[in-house]
């Protein structure tokens, strides 16, 4: 056993000259695309590394655990249903919810925007003189923020899950949903520690897990506020669930006089027998484990066992309006296990950091545009960030159609550009401009052409005369200007000599 840790300062949020916004950021509009972000990320080869090994590693353990389970495709039907059920009446349930959380002794608030909900768990800390809060793995809570602007109040959040301290104290940004510091190994994390506890390490796990339980105990016990995310809400009960596996979340939610929990809207579920199903599907999806480490459930307050006060903050911050979507909104199913991301080819080459938003993968691909909205060139980059070979839709343990949601957004994102009155130079734009937009010009002469038997027969013989340049053994591997898009990755099938039609024409 080492002896108790002592750190060398207070982990920090990021440095403002280290700035470089993402989706949820207030400057979101400088957010960098992907393609570029993937581009920086690829000439990393230990991150390459780091990356393949670990999803690798996960994905065969998820196979394995999901193997056991005879009724899986039922287990995934289930809960498909139940946010489907959701879906529908949204409304009706997180009203009951509010009535059931009320009847436990605790208090909801409403969040329209990530604002509003920094304002009131702000309000809540400085209402119990509070200057230091211990938290719970919460993406919604990095979605909003939070931690950036609690320390701008003079309030410091530790992160106690040992993924997101490694990320805080090396003043990193998570790259996985479920492992936040999947791009960095053992001897990075125990440079780190070394650096920051001012203690000799090595680089075996337990060592290095001890030292940071070390380090966190102390805030555990003087910390009056706990924040959490949270898991799953029941509406006919109002219990909250958080589930996890170093039972930090425990701490945090019981040790604290008062508790706070941030939770998306979209994360209830009707009644408690739902859990009978994503307590299977969570885990194996997740963790690939059969049942979590630790799994917290919570109704209200009770006198005498754990916080004294409890607040649910309902997040909506863009929410509804992805519910307005027919298609995109079984994006809101959603159950953050990650498994998207481990069998994702582009997840695994590009990492987490390329899609510069707090919902990395495929999931992030068609979460982050749809809450922060079309019309951002980085979150418009995003339902490009994918080969659509749908290994996401056949893991995915509440079957989201990946997929389907991508290339619905990928038309979004083109018919408002379509739509804008503006160019990229803030100019505005003549109904000619946009008409001689090249892929408005380009797309509008092939609906013409594929319209009609004879223009597209025209337009064959058209393109077998103008290939002949760029045409070598049948392929055509380099077209000039913007078609070199096409060929720069991948070679283009040459116009055959005769089509269908024509033969058929002389062989009927």
């Amino acid at each position: 056993m080492t002896s108790p840790a002592k750190p060398s300062s207070k982990p920090t949020t990021k440095k403002p000259d280290a700035h470089v916004p993402d989706a949820f950021s207030w400057d979101a509009d400088k957010s960098p695309t992907f393609e570029k972000s993937a581009r920086a990320s690829l000439q990393d080869s230990q991150l390459r590394r780091n990356l393949g090994k670990a999803t690798k590693t996960i994905r065969e353990k998820r196979e394995v655990a999901v193997s056991e389970m005879p009724d899986w495709e039922l287990l995934r039907q289930a809960g498909s249903d139940i946010k489907r059920r959701v879906a529908r009446h949204l409304d009706k349930y997180l009203l009951q919810l509010e009535e059931s959380v009320v009847r436990a002794g605790g208090r909801v608030h409403w969040a329209r925007d990530g604002a509003e909900a920094n304002r009131i768990v702000t309000g809540i800390a400085k209402e119990k003189n509070a200057s230091e809060v211990v938290k719970v793995k919460s993406i919604a809570t990095d979605e909003i923020k939070l931690n950036e602007h609690l320390e701008a109040e003079g309030i410091h959040a530790y992160e106690t899950d040992l993924a997101e301290l490694i990320v805080q104290l090396s003043e990193d940004t998570p790259s996985h949903i479920l492992v936040p510091a999947i791009h960095k190994n053992r001897a990075e994390i125990k440079d780190l520690f070394q650096r920051k506890f001012g203690q000799k390490l090595s680089d075996e796990p337990e060592e290095l897990a001890n030292a940071a339980r070390l380090y966190l105990r102390e805030k555990f016990l003087k910390a009056k506020v706990g924040v959490s995310g949270a898991n799953f809400a029941v509406a006919e009960t109002g219990t909250v669930c958080v589930v996890e596996s170093e039972g930090n979340g425990r701490m945090c939610t019981t040790l604290p006089e008062t508790l706070v929990t941030v939770m998306g809207i979209e994360k209830i579920i009707p009644e408690w027998r739902d859990h009978e199903v994503f307590m299977q599907t969570l885990p194996r999806s997740s963790t690939a484990e059969r049942m979590n480490p630790y799994t917290s459930f919570w109704t209200g307050v009770s006198g005498g066992d754990g916080p004294k006060e409890f607040h649910l903050v309902l997040l909506d911050n863009g929410r509804t309006d992805v519910l307005s979507d027919r298609v995109g909104r079984q994006s809101l199913a959603c159950i953050r296990c990650s498994a998207c991301l481990n069998v994702c080819p582009v997840y695994e080459r590009a990492g987490g950091h390329a899609y510069n938003s707090v919902y990395p993968g495929p999931i992030g691909a068609i979460l982050t545009p749809q809450l922060v909205g079309v019309g951002k060139k980085g979150p418009d980059s995003l339902p490009y960030a994918s080969s659509l070979c749908g290994a996401c839709y056949e893991v995915c343990p509440v079957k989201i159609n990946i997929p389907e949601v991508l290339i619905h957004l990928r038309g979004k994102v083109v018919r408002n550009r379509q739509d804008k009155e503006d160019d990229w130079r803030g100019h505005p734009l003549s109904t000619l401009g946009k008409k001689l937009d090249p892929e408005n010009a380009a797309m509008a002469g092939m609906a013409r052409a594929f319209s009609d038997v004879k223009r597209y027969e025209q337009a064959q013989k058209l393109a077998r005369a103008g290939q002949l340049p760029f045409k070598r053994g049948g392929n055509i591997k380099s077209l000039p200007g913007m078609l070199g898009g096409w060929t720069s990755v991948r070679d283009l099938k040459a116009v055959p000599k005769r089509s269908f039609r024509d033969w058929w024409r002389e062989n009927r």
